[in-house]
């Protein structure tokens, strides 16, 4: 399950990549300049996929803060040792 943090940077990611892929799809079908539609898109795909599978500087205190927390807080549902 996706953290709060991760669901508002993936937010912030969306804030920038709809609108580049649908300009990309009005430069695409309606303006027909294909090459700059298909730039678009592309960045658009590229964005949301840096954001999810790159491990940036910024996020590093977030997963150590993430890995305290579990290791300090233990589910309910765990049987005690």
């Amino acid at each position: 399950m996706a953290s709060i943090i991760e669901t508002l940077s993936l937010a912030g990611v969306l804030v920038f990549a709809i609108p580049a892929a649908l300009a990309g799809l009005e430069f695409l079908l309606v303006r027909g300049q294909p090459v700059v539609g298909a730039v678009l898109i592309g960045l658009a795909v590229a964005l949301v996929l840096v954001q999810r599978y790159v491990t940036l500087p910024g996020d590093v205190p977030g997963m150590v803060a993430q890995r305290v927390a579990g290791a300090v807080s233990k589910d309910p549902d765990e049987p005690r040792e």
